[in-house]
């Protein structure tokens, strides 16, 4: 039996002497998401190759079939796929038959009632059970004063949520009360339908993709930097968004995985390959080499440091190193939000204590993943503290293996499994199946890079 084996529910993880290989991830979830929209709100066929074939991303794929595009998926070779889609533009798509299923993808849910928000038509969101958790007063609040029609269950705060949508939509400035990359774009897209110039203010930058993306499909984003990290976007309503062929680089959330895993292992190499480098979006990469990672980029094989639409790429090599605690604030976190929970891990094996605030929007992902991590890494014999939005973890204390759970959350699953190869004993992950929601494949690549 090997040494790694995963049932539907739970994965039994056990220490490796030694991490090699050579790794091909997963297409960016975030611009996967996004691709399959803007080719629904363009007029033509567009082609997306690389593509994140996650739960997620399949979920956002139906959505845009059911409001009348013609989606083709086709397997790539390794953990990607490549998607054909050919849409009658926004004004060409229909009212759906059925609710839309988001499954477990706040991303989906987000981003789509931006969508919608600007259609002359009426749509119902829903998800899983999980997903029916997650707080949509953030995007009914900017979507309303702009002259869609929202609403959701408990008081307009969770799914199911229903847009009746109205053309054109009215231009707003607003500012968002946290920082959040999904309630800007959901406002962004609404904007191309509005009357005006739509502006998004946020106090701290939040990654990118929507404003480079737009700008590639012939949209003009404007974008002005102001002191303490603010910004603010802008798009002009009323342009036509251009159908393109696009390469969506590998997943860096994905990547952060293995960074942690080959970081705190003591005898470690790993190189991941075409992984995306945007600015607002490596910030795991920044903080895990200002805790001491050796971590070295080169540029991608395709021989271009872009993928030819806006989002550099590079090959990342990760070796074996000595990590020392940090400190991060609230713009740590929302720069490197999705890594947190491994982050917190690379954060067990430091030397010395790292403190991490303002970490309160991770309550409001597929789980609590606060409570959920320091719950994982304390059964694991890290020192962890909560308290409220903070957590401090004192590190350097061995890894034992222990029974975890995921909650049904894919970050947890990984973070956990990830843990396992350096802790001693077997480690025990139940609900390891929510890695699929990002990472298809994900315990077959743990097992690979066992030397």
């Amino acid at each position: 039996m090997g040494s790694t084996t995963a049932r539907p529910e739970a994965a039994r993880v056990r220490p490796s002497p030694r991490l090699r290989g050579e790794l091909r991830l997963p297409g960016d979830k975030s611009i996967s998401h996004r691709a399959l929209l803007m080719a629904a709100l363009a007029d033509g066929a567009s082609t997306i190759e690389g593509a994140g074939d996650g739960v997620d991303v399949r979920s956002t794929a139906g959505i845009v079939r059911a409001l009348g595009a013609a989606v083709d998926r086709r397997p790539d070779a390794g953990r990607t796929v490549s998607y054909r889609v050919v849409s009658p533009g926004a004004d060409g798509l229909r009212q759906p038959a059925d609710v839309l299923d988001c499954g477990n993808s706040g991303t989906s849910l987000r981003l789509v009632s931006g969508v919608l928000a600007g259609l002359p038509m009426t749509a119902t969101l829903d998800g899983d059970a999980s997903l029916r958790r997650r707080p949509v007063a953030r995007i009914i609040e900017p979507l309303r004063s702009m002259g869609a029609a929202l609403t959701a269950r408990e008081d307009d705060s969770l799914p199911p949520l229903t847009v009746v949508g109205r053309t054109p939509l009215r231009a707003i400035d607003y500012t968002t009360p946290v920082p959040s990359a999904q309630v800007k774009s959901a406002i962004l897209l609404a904007g191309l339908r509005a009357d005006g110039v739509t502006t998004v203010r946020e106090s701290v930058a939040t990654r990118d993709h929507t404003e480079r993306m737009l700008r590639a499909r012939g949209v003009p984003v404007e974008r002005v930097e102001g002191p303490d990290d603010r910004v603010a976007v802008s798009v002009q309503g009323g342009m036509a968004v251009q159908a393109v062929a696009e390469r969506v680089p590998g997943d860096v959330s994905a990547a952060a995985f293995w960074l942690v895993a080959a970081a705190i292992h003591p005898d470690a190499e790993l190189v991941i390959r075409n992984v995306g480098v945007n600015p607002t979006r490596r910030a795991v990469i920044d903080v895990l080499r200002s805790m001491g990672a050796e971590i070295e980029e080169r540029s991608g094989v395709t021989g271009s440091s872009d993928d030819g639409v806006g989002e550099p790429i590079a090959d990342l090599v990760a070796r074996s190193s000595e990590l020392r605690a940090v400190e991060l604030g609230p713009a740590d976190v929302a720069a490197a939000i999705d890594e947190i929970p491994v982050l917190c891990l690379a954060a067990a094996v430091a030397t010395g204590t790292t403190v991490i605030r303002g970490a309160g929007e991770l309550r409001h992902k597929e789980s609590d993943r606060i409570s959920g991590v320091a719950n994982g890494l304390r059964a694991l014999g890290a020192d962890i503290d909560v308290d409220g939005d903070d957590l401090r973890i004192r590190g350097g204390r061995p890894l034992r293996g222990a029974e975890t759970d995921s909650l049904d959350d894919h970050r947890l699953a990984m973070t956990f499994a990830i843990a396992g190869l350096l802790a001693t004993g077997e480690t025990l992950v139940e609900r390891p199946g929510s890695a699929a929601i990002s990472y298809p494949g994900f315990f077959d690549d743990l097992e690979r890079v066992r030397a």
